[in-house]
């Protein structure tokens, strides 16, 4: 049967070859080899580009056929995998995640399945499970995400925002700057670090990565009370709607420029806390 099937194939015959294995699982339906035969009919479909014929193919044999090894690889496995990169239906999606979680652990990336789980359940808005999600990713540290730079550091950083109290953040960023300033003005490190971000926050130089565990040990108090700082009288030209930059200078510390960095924030678990702003690091320097 599958030669025949082949043979259809290779002749560009496609939508024999469909009819033919069709109408055979249906005139034969406990061939233990049926859900490798519709297998062949969804690839057909996939390579034709007729993704819905496919899907449906796929998700018909993981429903009502029990899987079986071809060449030692499972059928089930490459229904699932290919439902996940043709399917957009994050609620779908998320349940072929999970099923391959729980029975083809061994055989793929578990950190970068929990990475794209998390990313459904947040189209979802299933926040909760989506943060659970990530803090699986993070239990997986060689696991690399394609085109997303430290990834893992990104994810502990939410992961940590999520489970603050974020009582730093201000409702605009002209109150923030505003508080800033009279903090600066005054001297007074308890106004200024009521605004500094509790987690998350960063001091580096602008040509350095993120080293947040400088941050914090970092007393910026100690130097506000012995600086005679002067504040730029308006934001950086390179600030936007979603980040701003304030320079000051004429810090006691070694390097005496410092941009303030504000944050728009992007929370959408909790629509009060969403688009607020926070002080969120420290650029030390001239910028490059």
């Amino acid at each position: 049967l599958f030669r025949s099937a082949n043979i259809l194939t290779r002749k560009g015959q496609q939508e024999k070859q469909i009819l033919f294995l069709t109408d055979y699982v249906e005139r034969h339906p406990i061939d233990p080899y049926d859900a490798f035969y519709l297998l062949l009919v969804a690839q057909t479909y996939e390579n034709k580009k007729e993704y819905p014929l496919a899907i449906h193919y796929y998700d018909r044999i993981l429903k009502n056929y029990p899987d079986l090894l071809y060449k030692g690889r499972s059928v089930h496995f490459h229904c699932l995998t290919s439902l996940i990169k043709l399917v957009d239906i994050p609620e779908y999606t998320v349940e072929y995640y999970k099923e391959l979680i729980a029975r083809f652990s061994d055989r793929i990336d578990l950190g970068v399945t929990y990475y794209y789980l998390a990313k459904m359940y947040e189209k979802l808005g299933d926040w909760d499970l989506a943060i659970q999600a990530d803090k699986k990713f993070l239990q997986y540290p060689d696991s690399e995400i394609p085109a997303l730079e430290d990834a893992h550091e990104k994810i502990k950083e939410k992961v940590a925002f999520y489970y603050s109290d974020k009582s730093w953040t201000v409702p605009d960023l002209s109150t923030l700057i505003r508080e800033i300033k009279r903090a600066i003005r005054l001297r007074s490190p308890r106004r200024l670090l009521k605004y500094k971000a509790k987690v998350n926050f960063f001091t580096k130089s602008w040509e350095q990565q993120t080293d947040s565990s400088k941050a914090k040990i970092f007393d910026i108090g100690s130097f506000l009370r012995k600086s005679k700082i002067r504040v730029a009288g308006k934001l950086d030209i390179d600030s936007n709607a979603r980040e701003a930059y304030l320079k000051t200078t004429r810090w006691t510390y070694r390097i005496p420029t410092w941009y303030l960095f504000f944050r728009k924030i992007d929370f959408k678990a909790d629509p009060e806390i969403d688009g607020r702003w926070e002080w969120a690091g420290i650029y030390f320097g001239e910028k490059l």
